[in-house]
Parts: C-alpha cells; sequence; structure tokens
C-alpha cells in the first residue's frame, strides 16, 4: 500500500492537536483509507524536536515553500493562519498538485474564490471543514446533505470565546473585563482578543457559511459586525427579566437573491435551543426559512425575537 504523505504548515495549539491525533488514530486511518497516513514534514519556525509528539529534526524545516512542492507529499494541511504566507503557499502547492486542507477562514472569506478556481482547475480539492463549527459539521451538511436544497436563511453561534463570556456573564453576573479575563486566563480568549470579541472571526465563518448555502461570494467587509464588548450585567437582567438569553449570532438571509448578513448580540427567547449552548461549546448553526430580526441596542432588543420552532 502505498502511503499519504502530509505536509503540516504551523505546529501551534491546533497544530500540534492534529499531530497528536494522527499518532492516536494511525491504525484507524489506515483501516479506513486502505493506506496509512505518513507526516512527511513539518514547518514552524520556533518548532523544535519533541519526542513526546513523534517529531524528530528530520521532520522539521524553516522553508514552507519547499516542504509544499516536495515530490512525496500528497497533502498539505495549512495551520499558519492570517493572509500571508498561508495564501502564497497554498497557491504554490495546488500549482505543484496538493490537495489542501486549512482551517483558516479568514483567508478563505478574503480570497476563497482565488483558492477554489485555483483547485477547480488543478482537479484538486481544499478541505476546509475545520473553518467553521468543524464539530457540528455545517460545512459538510451544506456542501453535501442540503446541496440540492434551496437554503433562505442560516444563523447561529459561531465563535466559543464569544459565547463562552456570555455565559459567565449571564451565570455570574460578572462584568465583561472580567469574563474576558478568565477567559484569556484558561486559553479560551488569545492575549488580543479582538478578533473574536469585536465579532470579526465570526464575520470571516459568516462569509463561508454565504457561500456554501446561497452560493453567494462575500467579502468580511460586506458584513455588518457588532461585538459583546458593550454588553453589560444591566443588558443581561433586562433580557433575563423579558424572558431571553444574549448570545452573539452569525444571521444571513437570502431575499430572493438580495443577501442579508450580519453579525451582533441577539436576544434569545430562553426556550430556544441556541439559548442553551453554554461556555465554549461546540458552534451550533441552522438553516431556517426565515430571517433573524437584529438587535441593535439594549432598549429595541426587546423587541427582537428568533423565529418560533
Amino acid at each position: 500500500m502505498r502511503s499519504i504523505r502530509l505536509a503540516l504548515l504551523g505546529c501551534g495549539t491546533v497544530g500540534e492537536g492534529v499531530v497528536r491525533l494522527l499518532r492516536s488514530n494511525a491504525a484507524m486511518f489506515e483501516r479506513k483509507l486502505g493506506a496509512p497516513i505518513v507526516l512527511a514534514g513539518v514547518s514552524d519556525r520556533s518548532l523544535k524536536p519533541d519526542p513526546s509528539l513523534g517529531l524528530d529534526a528530520a521532520l522539521i524545516t524553516r522553508d514552507p515553500a519547499a516542504l509544499v512542492v516536495r515530490d512525496d507529499i500528497d497533502i498539505v494541511i495549512e495551520l499558519f493562519g492570517g493572509q500571508q504566507p498561508a495564501r502564497s503557499l497554498i497557491l504554490k502547492a495546488l500549482r505543484a498538485g496538493k490537495d489542501i486542507v486549512t482551517a483558516n477562514k479568514a483567508l478563505l472569506a478574503e480570497h476563497g474564490s482565488e483558492i477554489f478556481d485555483a483547485a477547480a482547475k488543478a482537479g484538486l480539492a481544499v478541505g476546509f471543514e475545520a473553518s467553521v463549527g468543524g464539530g457540528v459539521p455545517i460545512i459538510r451538511t451544506l456542501r453535501e446533505a442540503l446541496a440540492g436544497d434551496r437554503q433562505r436563511a442560516v444563523y447561529g453561534i459561531v465563535n466559543g470565546t464569544c459565547n463562552s463570556i456570555l455565559t459567565m456573564m449571564t451565570d455570574e453576573g460578572v462584568e465583561f473585563a472580567a469574563a474576558l479575563a478568565e477567559a484569556q486566563r484558561t486559553g479560551l480568549a488569545e492575549a488580543d482578543p479582538t478578533l473574536d470579541i469585536e465579532g470579526h472571526d465570526a464575520a470571516h465563518k459568516l462569509c463561508l457559511l454565504v457561500t456554501l448555502a446561497f452560493g453567494v461570494l462575500l467579502k468580511p467587509a460586506q458584513v455588518h459586525t457588532e461585538g459583546i464588548s458593550r454588553i453589560t450585567p444591566a443588558d443581561i437582567a433586562y433580557a433575563r427579566e423579558l424572558g431571553f438569553i444574549i448570545k452573539l449570532l452569525a444571521i444571513a438571509k437570502d431575499d430572493d437573491g438580495a443577501i442579508e448578513a450580519r453579525v451582533h448580540p441577539t436576544m434569545i427567547p430562553a426556550r430556544h435551543l441556541l439559548a442553551g449552548v453554554s461556555g465554549a461549546s461546540t458552534p451550533s448553526t441552522s438553516t431556517a426559512r426565515r430571517s433573524v430580526p437584529r438587535c441593535t441596542s439594549a432598549r429595541a432588543r426587546a423587541r427582537c425575537r428568533l423565529p418560533p420552532r
């Protein structure tokens, strides 16, 4: 059996998890695929040999551009994040005939059209299930199970960091700053949490969901985006009195070809399925035939309701 050989770009928290899964599930992967999976090279500027991960010096390179075009590589896994050098390396790998796996929603939101076009022309695959709610799995559902259906709306909780902060504020009555600090202490929030708490991460993910659900290419700049940094315990208390829970939702609607896309805090009826998604739980998304109303201020939120189930 010919092995399937992987190149891994980036071995931070996510990349390290990939390495551990490849090792612990090697027998299962081989049984399902009919061939062994081999990690043939890893590129990360700060990576050092780590016997506990099975990474020796021979696997590590500081030259990702050379790694992605090696003849013995079949699939390139991109976990660098950001725009560059991720974009250039993915395009270089595609030109060299390599299939791609990436969790880089920011890159795909901005340059997905270019990357998918390059892959289609080369007859190669781009796997990006991990970029939006990898545990749901919403991308696979939209691409395959619902490919023949017409989606009218998609909405959901797609950012675990914000959901964890809002859950803490709701359950413990703490201020936003205290909840954020705790999320940073436990590793749920980055040292610079702007991308998450201001809604940009959710907007990147929503762009991909819009493309899959409605077949429309959408840029993050076209998505109305509000984060959770201005939510106060008073907002949460008022919502509770009215029978609502505040969640950060990513919402999109196809109104006969006119696309509406927005990310913002929304009041959800306490009985609604999404209201029960707490902490840093796996993000949850739904498709629907009705739009979700927007909530823009504490006073206005009382009028904002999700469609009944």
